[in-house]
């Protein structure tokens, strides 16, 4: 058996912390708390399986799409038909931001991401990636928080507090308009350069696999309304992509499944530490809103919300503030782990420039969100 030297265990250890340093983050800060909640059978019970389950199909079904070059079709009608620089963009994060509201905001960054990539690369203006990733980024946080079901957060609350639908609207409704006026504004400030299609090869629809694939991504959102069960949904399409086209099997970011669950196991156990609940008992009632804020950017928004609900009664303040919480820091939603993933994928070397812009717009809105929402509340 053929040797391998310490140093080259001591490199790829090193190498994998330096590329997946959010990962890397997040399994320390894991392993920080697992010595306060040593390791037993309820941390089973902290993983959201039909949130893995759904990741992993689209994901998957995203990648089959992504080598049948549907995303590069899409992208270049898109082109044809919107002309400029600004409003490719605008119309991107607004498919994203309406996505949000029909499919939730992970999956809506796992259909639309690709096609916001294709877009700028097909017409050299892949220097946009980033502003147009952050955005689309904020739509998809911010696009369904007016509705009961357009968040998981929010699902929560509803049934949780027994929320009537008029009175959800009402709380989320002044803080929903106002994002959406900030996204239109941001986006205003894009370039109005014309766009023009490199010359490269044009590609024709394979309609077969087209309809196979879509049919499999129906059944991937299917698995997100509880129609069709997880584990059942997850076996045919991995076994129809195994069939169909296994290199989508191989290419599924699973560092990315990896960091879902480390955050799962995070919150989990703090949830669990008897101090971290006296604290918040003693601190949330004070000012729901901005502890509960805070509280995103640490465990991130639905976590929060699940914590969060068992020390206040203030649906008022903690439903708005688990959905402006989730713009700030790069964990303050899991969405946003999805959003700099795909970025890294395409551009590892501007990440840091990626992190600098992303926490510069993210906290802008936030801050005026949270003004927003806190004179509502005079």
């Amino acid at each position: 058996m053929k040797r391998i030297h310490p140093r080259r265990i001591i490199y790829r250890i090193l190498h994998f912390m330096a590329s997946q340093f959010i990962l890397t983050v997040a399994i320390i800060a894991m392993l920080i708390t697992c010595i306060f909640v040593p390791v037993d059978n309820q941390y089973l019970s902290y993983f959201n399986w039909q949130t893995l389950a759904t990741l992993f199909c689209t994901l998957a079904v995203v990648c089959a799409f992504a080598h049948i070059h549907v995303f590069e079709i899409i992208s270049r009608n898109i082109v044809r038909k919107l002309h400029t620089l600004r409003n490719a963009t605008i119309g991107i994060v607004f498919i994203t931001f309406i996505g949000s509201m029909i499919l939730a905001n992970d999956m809506a960054l796992l259909t639309f991401l690709p096609l916001g990539y294709y877009v700028l690369k097909s017409t050299d203006n892949k220097e946009a990636m980033a502003f147009t990733f952050i955005m689309q980024n904020i739509a998809a946080n911010l696009g369904g928080m007016v509705t009961p079901f357009g968040n998981p957060q929010n699902l929560y609350l509803y049934a949780y507090y027994n929320i009537g639908n008029a009175e959800f609207v009402k709380i989320m409704l002044p803080s929903f308009l106002v994002a959406t006026a900030l996204i239109i504004i941001c986006c205003l400030f894009v370039k109005n350069t014309p766009l023009t299609l490199k010359q490269e090869k044009t590609y024709t629809l394979n309609v077969r696999l087209t309809v196979i694939y879509s049919i499999l991504f129906i059944a991937s959102i299917l698995i997100v309304f509880r129609i069709v069960p997880y584990t059942i949904g997850t076996i045919v399409i991995a076994l129809s992509l195994l069939f169909f086209d296994k290199r989508a099997l191989k290419e599924v970011n699973y560092p990315l499944l990896l960091t879902f669950c480390v955050f799962f196991v995070f919150s989990g156990n703090l949830a669990r530490i008897p101090a971290v609940n006296d604290f918040f008992s003693w601190l949330l009632p004070k000012n729901t809103l901005l502890f509960g804020i805070l509280s995103c950017q640490v465990i991130s928004n639905v976590p929060s919300a699940v914590l969060l609900s068992h020390f206040t009664t203030d649906y008022a303040a903690l439903l708005p503030a688990v959905n402006i919480g989730g713009l700030g820091t790069i964990i303050a939603s899991l969405a946003s782990l999805i959003t700099i993933s795909e970025y890294r994928l395409h551009n590892p070397q501007g990440l840091k420039k990626y992190m600098v812009q992303f926490t510069a717009i993210n906290v802008g809105f936030l801050v005026i969100l949270y003004i927003v929402q806190r004179i509502m509340m005079l």
